[in-house]
């Protein structure tokens, strides 16, 4: 779900303004010009913390809707560093763009967020020994838990237009979770996105993208260079299990990022990247929910 070693992509810095960056910029401006609904609008929303029952016991998470109407819901599996005040401003922003969203706490079996403090620091090996401890409470079967309990709780708000599929978007560890998601509720799932996920394709009999026969979703999903980097053959593996499920995935390298690159609270943050990243998810979100 998540490989120690990405940690230390998570410290660096992100990379300088260049050439390729400025170039990539403008092509996300592009498609918010081709694209009116991708501007996030300055919409009221409304937004809350909120506590959900599932069969594991009570999770915290974060539940943010447009002030007014139904609306497509989605649901957002974040990092390891957890539910955190980057991920419900990030929530906040998708809300403005007319979605209702909600962000999750995926530790809370363990504890309530914050799971992680503010600003930690990943080279300390006590916050590393502990970030994989709570890592390590979770596998595909508590995701499958968690998805349905989630899934049903947006689908219980006023503000979610059940008449619509979901979407669902997960960063680093919640990639996998993503997957997880879509192939256990297929019928509800029609959108999903992962950034920088981990362990996406691997060798394992129980590597996510052995499920993608089971989802009915179209994806996008944004892949770190650095991930690329360590393993290449991911993204062809990924590519042919849609192809032969048929199912509609936009499959991206992101040239110069690092593992973690997509939150704005990240060391290694590359705000023209993410930006473009953001933008094809919005894409795609109005492609496949639109009703």
């Amino acid at each position: 779900m998540c490989e120690n070693d990405d940690f230390d992509e998570f410290a660096r810095h992100p990379q300088p303004l260049t050439r390729r960056t400025f170039c990539q910029m403008t092509l996300a401006a592009g498609l918010v010009a081709a694209f009116p609904g991708l501007a996030a609008s300055n919409a009221e929303t409304k937004g809350q913390d909120v506590i959900i029952k599932t069969p594991a016991g009570t999770a915290d998470a974060y539940f943010v809707h447009p002030a007014t109407g139904k609306h497509p819901g989605v649901l957002i599996w974040p990092d390891i560093f957890g539910l955190r005040p980057a991920f419900k401003d990030m929530a906040t922003r998708l809300a403005q763009s007319g979605y209702a969203v909600l962000v999750i706490n995926p530790f809370y079996r363990t504890q309530p967020a914050p799971t992680a403090a503010e600003h930690a620091d990943i080279d300390d090996p006590a916050t590393r020994k502990a970030l994989m401890a709570l890592h390590d409470t979770l596998n595909a079967d508590t995701n499958q838990v968690d998805a349905k309990a989630f899934v049903a709780f947006l689908d219980q708000q006023p503000a979610v237009d059940t008449r619509r599929k979901l979407g669902t978007m997960g960063y680093c560890m919640g990639g996998p979770q993503v997957f997880v998601t879509a192939a256990n509720l297929p019928d509800r799932i029609g959108a999903a996105a992962t950034f920088h996920g981990g362990g996406l394709a691997t060798d394992k009999p129980d590597s996510p993208h052995l499920l993608i026969p089971r989802m009915k979703a179209q994806f996008l999903i944004a892949i770190a260079a650095s991930d690329d980097t360590k393993d290449p053959k991911a993204k062809d593996t990924l590519r042919d299990a849609f192809a032969k499920a048929k199912l509609p995935a936009e499959i991206e390298v992101y040239a110069g990022t690092k593992h973690g690159w997509c939150p704005t609270d990240s060391a290694v943050y590359d705000h023209d990247q993410a930006e473009k990243a953001w933008g094809r998810m919005l894409v795609l979100f109005g492609r496949a929910l639109a009703g």
